[in-house]
């Protein structure tokens, strides 16, 4: 009974505050008294069984997560697809590539944005996506159709209560959760300054395996994946014969 009450006052304090981490943690630090009449929302929270305990290896693991979808996603093996939002069609490609290769044996996680995302989720058998803004928010407008599917049949997960809008502070700080959750991070195309770099140096930091598609020296959009290749990245190679 206690730690029902626990749950759900946690709860309440993520929505409260937005989901905002620090807020949160100082909330729970000055034992915060919150109202019983917040509304509560789909979410998994530190106190659950199913919480996914390749987020507690991080230094701020969310304290809830909300979701829409299927949360059974969150178990068995999963791996980080991310990369740029102006994909090219080489980008586009290598990604459709590599996430069919895995789909019988890999969860595949991404951000939901344009781009290396979009494809990485709409050619996956299992997906997740980590919002940085509500469940309910649909961003970028575009991205509807994909957003109503993943609701519908796969998951959709953020540390930020439902109705939360974009702010972009919220993006760099959820990478470290796609990274957290994934035992790898594929990077098919990414320049040099990036949120795809954000989420490698955040797996790093956790030891995760990382791997990028090599790009032509020229190419500004594949200058991140050819840097992480030159830092001793796993380079990933498609046999098209």
């Amino acid at each position: 009974m206690i730690m029902i009450v626990m749950r759900d006052y946690l709860i309440r304090l993520a929505i409260r505050h937005e989901g905002r981490f620090f807020k949160i943690r100082k909330a729970l630090e000055e034992q915060e008294e919150i109202s019983d009449e917040i509304p509560l929302q789909d979410a998994i929270t530190v106190f659950d069984d199913d919480y996914p305990p390749e987020l507690l290896e991080l230094k701020y693991p969310p304290y809830v997560l909300f979701y829409r979808g299927d949360p059974t996603l969150l178990k068995g093996r999963k791996v980080a697809v991310v990369g740029s939002r102006d994909c090219s069609e080489y980008g586009e490609l290598c990604t459709r590539s590599i996430v069919r290769a895995l789909r019988n044996d890999f969860t595949v996680v991404s951000g939901m944005a344009r781009g290396i995302d979009s494809v990485a989720h709409k050619n996956a058998c299992k997906t997740i996506g980590v919002l940085g803004n509500g469940v309910d928010v649909i961003y970028p407008e575009g991205s509807r159709q994909l957003y109503e599917k993943m609701a519908e049949e796969q998951l959709l997960i953020s540390e930020y209560p439902a109705s939360t809008r974009c702010h972009r502070e919220n993006f760099p700080f959820r990478n470290r959760i796609i990274a957290a959750l994934s035992e790898a991070v594929i990077v098919p195309e990414a320049r040099i300054r990036s949120g795809s770099m954000i989420t490698v140096r955040h797996a790093l930091d956790l030891g995760r395996d990382i791997y990028a598609v090599p790009h032509r020296l020229t190419d500004v959009n594949g200058s991140g994946c050819n840097r992480l290749l030159q830092l001793g990245a796993n380079m990933i190679l498609i046999d098209y014969q």
